[in-house]
């Protein structure tokens, strides 16, 4: 009986522990809660972790509700990567079951006051992105000693790509004839601070906030002082604003992409193309030389 009894012990602790580490393949489990997170995670981690997104292509991530098999994901991942205070339900969810390591992006980066709140995308500087990864970094070597060595090298060649990215936005953006950018969403001064671009949006931090009329009369005669020719809308929201305004001033409408997300309408993209796919768009839209 009590042969019995100590090997349904080691049968319930071995259950346990299937719950949480690395998978059955080796690999570390890491979940993120959004693209730029999963971005940096699968260029530090590659073939030594499976990342798993919580919010899928095409998803507003401000609006994520997680399922029960996400929040349980969270709960047995080596290393959990999220920002508070973008997603509650990612929020409410850690507070309930802590994982074993997590990284949050808002405790390792200056988050700048937004309207009506604190501004989340931080990660429109690549500046900013890299200081994310150093620390998601540090996380996996102790999550993972023996592929320390990996990991350190995929952050440095992260840590290239991202530093040549920040001086072609600096170079592409330095002389423009109109420094002011309207967008429809407010997710780009991160970017307007690092580049010396002054971002006007017609809606606040939430995409789906609608702008008063004055808000709008305010917009116009902006863009017209400023010589502003292109209204931008994102890839993951409703282009109507946008679109309104743009129609009101004789304006052209362009493509600006928060990335806070992939659209499952381009699968090749990632955060270094979209990066640059913006560059192209607000060169274009500021007349830079």
């Amino acid at each position: 009986m009590w042969r019995w009894v100590v090997v349904s012990a080691a049968a319930v602790l071995m259950t346990a522990g299937c719950g949480q580490g690395h998978r059955s393949d080796g690999r570390a489990q890491v979940v993120t809660s959004f693209y730029p997170l999963q971005y940096v995670a699968e260029r530090i981690g590659g073939v030594h972790v499976q990342v798993s997104n919580l919010t899928a292509p095409g998803v507003e991530p401000h609006d994520l509700e997680l399922a029960p098999r996400q929040v349980a994901d969270l709960s047995a991942a080596d290393v959990v990567v999220y920002e508070k205070g973008l997603q509650p339900s990612v929020d409410q969810a850690i507070a309930n079951d802590t994982p074993a390591r997590s990284v949050d992006a808002a405790a390792v980066v200056s988050l700048r006051p937004g309207d009506g709140g604190v501004d989340p995308h931080f990660w429109q500087d690549p500046t900013l992105l890299a200081e994310v990864a150093d620390v998601f970094t540090t996380t996996m070597v102790r999550a993972d000693p023996a592929h320390a060595a990996d990991y350190r090298a995929g952050d440095r060649r992260l840590q290239d790509d991202l530093t040549l990215l920040d001086r072609e936005l600096r170079a592409g953006l330095r002389t423009c004839r109109t420094r002011s950018v309207v967008v429809s969403h407010d997710a780009f001064e991160y970017l307007a601070r690092r580049y010396g671009l002054q971002v006007h949006a017609i809606a606040g931090l939430s995409p789906d906030a609608e702008p008063s009329a004055q808000r709008l009369s305010q917009l116009g005669a902006l863009a017209r002082a400023t010589h502003v020719t292109t209204v931008f809308s994102e890839r993951l929201a409703s282009p109507k604003l946008a679109d309104t305004l743009a129609g009101e001033l004789g304006l052209t409408t362009a493509v600006l992409d928060p990335i806070e997300g992939l659209s499952s309408s381009d699968p090749h993209a990632d955060y270094l193309s979209l990066m640059r796919a913006n560059l192209a768009a607000l060169r274009t839209a500021g007349g830079c030389t």
